[in-house]
């Protein structure tokens, strides 16, 4: 029987020692998906490093490695221990789907985006012949009949209150910065609404009563929004998501998303500055509109989790230093900051290395902790610093207790209440140790 083991790496902390931990708050669905793909006559295995310790010695005829943000640079170390054991290694995820010339250097096959097509065809070229090709890259142009999720292979595992599923795929905006505008290219893919519910209701059957629904901007596609909500709420299951922020302008459709059960929502805000909004080709997006739209979204019941970057031409000492009082003013639960880095492959980074901007070509560097462009208003080293001022500022117990515990919307839902406090310790926690905050 062939076995394929499936890989999520984790990520480095700045002592150099592997990030871990007790349990998985927020397990991913592309390996579990994958499973639901491979021939029942093969064996799987998954491990998830933040929790699992991996066998170097593993009887796998193949080993799949994930590609997520800041954990890549560890997936190449696994990739390279493997092979050094004559393993037939593939990578697949965004990350190397974007730089797949470099990645294709360090392993035997990279899958390129969406993975449907490419997938069983790899698993076909092994069993013809003991070889996988170099590349496969097949997009697809719909998303039907995918399979249930091979859920069990997370349930095994330590995992928090949550089941990942999906409704569709991409974003309708191009973003500059954005890796998902690079690989679709403006492009948003959805399933049909009764097989997602039959997703949330394999979910609720193995005993969850909260999943996370993974896309991108759930939002860009109102009417599917609503179809979906509707169907949603007779399993009166609670969710999240993350969407563009402008569903606070569409109260009919906000409602609906409440009435269904979501109760945590993620918002790329990106800045306060409108000249940054701009200049990451979000003009849609106004900077002015920001604090009354938190305050809908609020008054509405979701827990408001904001995406913020710093690092763009706009940015200064002082513009960061405002950023942490619209966090700490807005009493926002749960934010996430992250450094501009302009990732290979996308418009900005051409932008940048066109105007001889870039700082470095390792990607090793490109881990988000650190400034690896040449901003306009501010010294890299110093936007660096800023980083971690604003990350050790927003997460220092006064500033958990004022946005957490002194927050009054968040007293109308204990259970969000908590699950918003036990995120910031958590955040806290990984900040401390000078650690990109995420939820694992």
């Amino acid at each position: 029987m062939p076995k394929i083991l499936f890989i999520q790496p984790t990520q480095y902390a700045e002592s150099g020692k592997l990030c871990k931990q007790k349990k998985i708050n927020l397990p991913g669905l592309a390996f579990p998906l994958l499973a639901a793909y491979t021939p029942k006559h093969w064996d799987v295995e998954l491990l998830i490093e933040v929790v699992d310790e991996i066998n170097f010695d593993s009887d796998a005829d193949i080993i799949a490695i994930g590609s997520m943000g800041h954990a890549t640079f560890r997936g190449l170390e696994i990739a390279a221990e493997f092979k050094k054991r004559g393993k037939i290694v593939v990578m697949g995820g965004y990350m190397v789907s974007i730089a797949y010339e470099e990645a294709m250097k360090h392993v035997d096959s990279v899958v390129v985006g969406d993975a449907e097509i490419s997938y069983p065809q790899m698993l076909k070229d092994f069993e013809k012949d003991g070889k996988v090709k170099p590349l496969y890259n097949n997009p697809i142009h719909e998303l039907k009949n995918l399979p249930i999720p091979r859920y069990d292979l997370l349930t095994k595992k330590k995992i928090g209150l949550m089941l990942p599923v999906q409704a569709g795929r991409g974003c309708t905006f191009t973003c500059s910065f954005c890796s998902i505008a690079c690989l679709y290219e403006g492009k948003y893919l959805f399933r049909p609404v009764d097989e997602v519910i039959q997703d949330i209701k394999e979910v609720k059957r193995l005993g969850f009563n909260r999943f996370y629904l993974i896309d991108d901007n759930i939002v860009s596609n109102p009417k599917y929004l609503k179809e979906l909500c509707r169907k949603i709420i007779p399993l009166k299951m609670k969710w999240a998501s993350q969407c563009a922020i402008h569903l606070a302008k569409n109260p009919e459709l906000l409602k609906l998303v409440r009435d269904s059960g979501c109760d945590l929502m993620s918002f790329g805000v990106e800045s306060i500055e409108q000249d940054a909004l701009d200049s990451l080709e979000k003009p849609w997006l106004k900077a002015e509109e920001h604090e009354k739209n938190i305050k809908i979204l609020a008054d509405s019941g979701i827990v408001v989790s904001t995406e913020m970057i710093i690092g763009t031409d706009y940015d200064t000492e002082k513009s960061i230093r405002e950023t942490y009082d619209f966090i700490y003013r807005n009493k926002i639960p749960v934010p996430r900051f992250y450094i501009l880095t302009p990732i290979p492959g996308t418009e900005l980074h051409k932008q940048f290395k066109k105007e001889g901007r870039m700082l470095t070509d390792d990607l090793r560097e490109f881990d988000g902790t650190r400034c690896v462009h040449t901003p306009k208003k501010i010294d890299a080293e110093k936007l660096t610093e800023m980083y971690w001022w604003l990350n050790k500022k927003t997460f220092s117990i006064k500033s958990i207790l004022h946005r957490v515990i002194f927050n009054r919307s968040l007293w109308k839902n204990p259970t969000m209440l908590l699950f918003s406090l036990s995120v910031n310790l958590h955040y806290r926690h990984y900040v401390r140790r000078k650690i990109t905050p995420n939820i694992f």
